[in-house]
């Protein structure tokens, strides 16, 4: 697994619980590393076992765990690259569903190594879309939905998300797209501020 998804972990717990609390995850997870290195690989086996020690530590579901870090990385100060990537998939909520084919195309022409699973959208009605995604780590469908609404609040669109399951290594979500201009959504610029 790619070095950017346990970091993406280890920032999340860090960030919103503290270091203590990380250390806590990586001893309950048997995981001897509590550094994780960005454009490193590591085992596959370890991205889950942080996951289940994460939810352990927390005391809460894997599922809620895995939305909470997609919102966080979206939201959070310390991911504005990966809002950044996400926003450049359209000006609207609408384009940027459209863009989502090509996330992880997009995402490694930033990081080549990087693998993100596959995502293909669907029109199943007016305002109605089903995502179906590539689940390389069993919830991933549930990180989506966390970036999903995280995304929604920074366009200012009003949004329902619905985990239908998942099946044959690919998990689906139905979103709703309520209103499209529910609310003022977060300043976007194209060129980064000098500084």
């Amino acid at each position: 697994m790619h070095g950017l998804i346990n970091r993406s972990i280890q920032r999340y717990v860090c960030n919103r619980y503290g270091e203590e609390t990380w250390h806590r995850v990586t001893r309950t997870a048997r995981v001897e590393i509590t550094d994780f290195e960005a454009m490193l690989a590591y085992d596959d086996a370890v991205t889950p076992r942080l996951l289940d020690g994460v939810s352990h530590v927390l005391q809460r579901s894997r599922c809620e765990v895995m939305e909470d870090i997609g919102s966080f990385l979206v939201s959070a100060s310390a991911c504005e690259a990966v809002r950044r990537l996400l926003r450049f998939g359209g000006v609207t909520f609408s384009e940027f569903l459209q863009s989502l084919d090509d996330l992880p195309d997009r995402a490694r022409l930033a990081v080549p190594e990087l693998y993100l699973p596959a995502l293909s959208l669907h029109d199943e009605a007016e305002g109605l879309y089903r995502l179906e995604c590539e689940a390389a780590v069993q919830g991933y469908g549930h990180v989506l939905m966390g970036v999903l609404r995280g995304m929604a609040d920074d366009y200012g669109a009003l949004v329902l998300l619905e985990h239908s399951g998942a099946g044959d290594g690919t998990e689906t979500v139905f979103i709703r797209l309520v209103e499209a201009d529910f609310a003022q959504g977060r300043e976007f610029l194209l060129g980064l501020r000098a500084g």
